[in-house]
């Protein structure tokens, strides 16, 4: 009987964190982590304040979720890339994939950009064990499909950043990139636009 009664408050919990979450992103992807307030993230979301604190107990306990949410929301696409899997296709849909979170989580990305940008002190643990251990491996990836001859030799932790750079720029300085194509905001036509781009360039210089 606990577990039936339970179980509803567990979604309930679950869908009240995704919306502070979600709400957190975007108030902090616009005021920074110092001009953030839970008054503000309490309003983006919604739901009272004290449901923030329940949930989350601090604003720097929110934030630090919000940095993990955005960094594992960032590695799933990578598990397409396997030792058997076809690197074109693997490429290309994580390429594709990156562009989408540009495209459809651009405070998640201006958040991350921003903590790195003052040396990443809340994430740099994560960057340094998380990171670098999924790093390492899909670069091992890369590494067999240029000894197998299945792809141009490249520097696979290279790939990688250069994936991410080319990728992350839509989110993180959209506008530069509006104010030179003079223009209010990105369009889904201009990602796509861009996706192609990005695709084309990356796999041809992986002689793919």
């Amino acid at each position: 009987m606990n577990h039936v009664a339970d179980a509803p408050k567990g979604l309930i919990r679950q869908a009240n964190e995704a919306l502070i979450l979600s709400a957190a992103e975007k108030v902090f992807a616009r005021a920074g982590f110092g001009g953030a307030t839970m008054a503000a993230i309490a309003e983006a979301s919604g739901l009272p304040k004290a449901n923030l604190h329940y949930y989350f107990g601090s604003k720097e306990v929110l934030y630090r979720e919000v940095l993990a949410r955005i960094l594992n929301d960032w590695l799933v696409p990578t598990h397409g890339i396997t030792v058997d899997a076809d690197p074109k296709k693997a490429l290309t849909q994580y390429i594709r994939d990156k562009m989408e979170l540009s495209a459809q989580r651009p405070d998640g990305s201006k958040v991350f950009a921003n903590e790195l940008l003052h040396g990443a002190p809340v994430v740099k643990s994560l960057l340094a064990k998380e990171l670098r251990t999924l790093l390492l491996e899909k670069a091992a990836v890369v590494q067999a499909w240029v000894d197998a001859q299945r792809m141009a030799p490249v520097d696979g932790m290279h790939l990688f950043f250069t994936i991410w750079a080319a990728t992350q720029t839509y989110a993180d300085f959209d506008v530069q990139i509006c104010a030179v194509l003079e223009q209010d905001a990105l369009t889904p036509k201009d990602f796509e636009r861009a996706t192609e781009h990005v695709v084309s360039l990356i796999l041809r210089g992986c002689g793919l």
